[in-house]
């Protein structure tokens, strides 16, 4: 009898990128299995967008593949990094128009921005999960830019508002329209891209955030002249024009986005994207790269097991840790820069907003760097070790500058620093998504990471407090110190999938080549087991 996979402790995934049934018998923990035999003996469900397109004994040429690669980053790339530019838009005026007296003009005070933020994430949180069962049962070509347009619409209503009443409920409606975009966005991705192909992709979007933060500010520097035209503040034609504009955006893309890889017609371009020969090599590439990609179809409903299954994988929880805690160190110094820049250091409007231009392109060179090391090397652990070890001694410096004097180059210098920081969350996002194995589990674990992080900026975004202010001795303390944890949960996550691994390794090992044989053709099984299979291993 094989061995019962209830042997390994729960929680365990593989790198679908790496698993063959000739190369099992002897694998080291460091070598898994690799996945082009494997795909041999895990056929697509037939609901599978692609399933007429599977072929085991299909082959193509190298150059066939970079030019089906060329195309979707054309096609697809392109338009989800035009969507996140809109989402930074949106998320970014807000912290513009503090340089535009917006506290002042609403009789706010620091805590109760800081209220309006909570409020906001509270408000995402509670949409994660509703948006993703939406978008698993209605398509991510009708779900994605109709949030989009939602959003717009709230983001130029602000505008209007004139109280902190106003403040919180606009606040409450951005937080909930934007609730589920970012999980569903990568989810889509990965029925177009590879699973080492991902990471670096996802750092492509997150870069478009970035370029949207010099874009945004530089659009802020000169709509917020616009102060007194037709009587209204700077910010009311900040919040109005690049609300308009992201509402622009979100009806091209009603209109563009394809249904999967195989139907990507649409009004705009009525062509597909693919001939048929390229959407076969779309399709085997992902499935034999992937076979779980072609376990379910794009619109299969996901149920509240497979819910519950996401959250009491214990091979995530690191992960999730991860989340809650790891960007918090960079959170208030991103949120407050242009506000200190302008009240502690001393620069105009112009200056302040035109100065957090630095931050946002360090941001962009710094992460795509990191995310393309980290395909090149085949590692995750430690180039997000590197992202996070970055801040620390920015904010230890920060920490310990005089407070007698103001010192406005040498505080910008450190909190452009931080603000820059080689951002990971790409790299974590791929790799969370690369140890889930199915596609419905990558929706569900992709939305609890993503929940939690929110729950870390909420966090975060209580930290920096006016009884500490201007120079937050007492949040860059805290600060620190969740610097410190993220880098010990890091090492310690690491280590946790490695002992999974050897576990599942030396179960496996004591199977014979008939019983791993029949072990990989158990249809019920592979979709029951999904991370815990045998044959699945971890990628750190």
């Amino acid at each position: 009898m094989a061995p019962n996979v209830n042997e390994v402790e729960k929680g365990v995934t593989k790198d679908s990128s790496k698993v063959s049934l000739e190369e099992t018998s002897n694998s080291a923990l460091e070598t898994p299995l690799t996945s082009s035999s494997l795909a041999n003996v895990v056929p697509p469900h037939e609901s599978y967008e692609g399933f007429g397109h599977w072929d085991p004994a299909f082959t193509w040429t190298a150059d066939e593949e970079k030019k089906v690669i060329r195309k979707t980053d054309f096609f697809l790339l392109s338009a989800v990094c035009l969507m996140f530019f809109g989402l930074q838009l949106d998320r970014g005026n807000l912290s513009n128009a503090l340089t535009d007296n917006f506290l002042k003009d609403l009789n706010l005070s620091t805590n109760d921005y800081n209220n309006g933020t909570t409020i906001q994430l509270v408000c995402f949180m509670a949409a994660e999960f509703p948006v993703q069962l939406l978008t698993k049962r209605f398509g991510f070509r009708r779900v994605l830019p109709i949030l989009m347009m939602a959003w717009s619409m709230v983001s130029w209503s602000q505008a209007w508002i004139t109280n902190r009443s106003t403040f919180y409920v606009t606040r409450a409606f951005i937080g909930a329209c934007e609730g589920g975009f970012i999980p569903g966005t990568i989810l889509f991705a990965t029925y177009f891209y590879k699973s080492r192909e991902l990471g670096t992709r996802l750092a492509v979007f997150w870069s478009t955030l970035n370029i949207a933060r010099v874009i945004s500010a530089l659009l802020a520097a000169g709509i917020l002249q616009m102060r007194g035209v037709g009587g209204k503040p700077g910010w009311f034609w900040l919040f109005l024009l690049e609300g308009l504009l992201t509402l622009l955006i979100g009806v091209v893309c009603f209109f563009y986005l394809p249904q999967s890889p195989v139907n990507t017609k649409s009004v705009i371009r009525p062509k597909p994207w693919f001939t048929d020969r390229e959407e076969k090599i779309m399709i085997n590439r992902l499935l034999r790269d992937d076979p779980a990609k072609g376990l379910t179809g794009i619109k299969e409903p996901a149920r509240l097991s497979d819910i519950w299954a996401a959250w009491t994988d214990n091979s995530m929880w690191g992960f999730y840790f991860l989340g809650l805690i790891c960007y918090i160190p960079a959170t208030p110094v991103q949120a407050y820069l242009s506000y200190n820049l302008r009240v502690v250091g001393g620069f105009t409007t112009f200056q302040a907003n035109m100065l957090t231009v630095v931050s946002a392109v360090a941001q962009v060179v710094t992460m795509l760097v990191l995310a393309k090391s980290s395909q090149k090397l085949n590692d995750r652990t430690w180039h997000c070790f590197f992202g996070e070890f970055w801040v620390l001694p920015c904010l230890i410096a920060l920490q310990t500058l005089s407070d007698s004097q103001k010192l406005p180059w040498e505080r910008f210098t450190l909190a452009t620093l931080v603000s820059g920081y080689p951002y990971f969350h790409p790299i974590l996002s791929a790799w969370i998504s690369q140890n889930s194995f199915d596609v419905k589990k990558r929706a569900l674990t992709a939305a609890t990471y993503n929940v939690i992080v929110q729950v870390g900026s909420l966090i975060g975004s209580q930290i920096y407090r006016a009884d500490d202010a201007p120079y937050y001795h007492r949040g860059n303390k805290i600060l620190i110190s969740f610097c410190v944890a993220a880098l010990a949960v890091l090492i310690g996550q690491n280590q946790w999938l490695k002992r999974l691994n050897r576990q599942k390794l030396r179960v496996w090992e004591m199977m014979s080549e008939g019983e791993r044989a029949r072990y990989q053709a158990d249809t019920k099984a592979r979709e029951q087991e999904g991370n815990k299979r045998l044959d699945f291993r971890f990628v750190y």
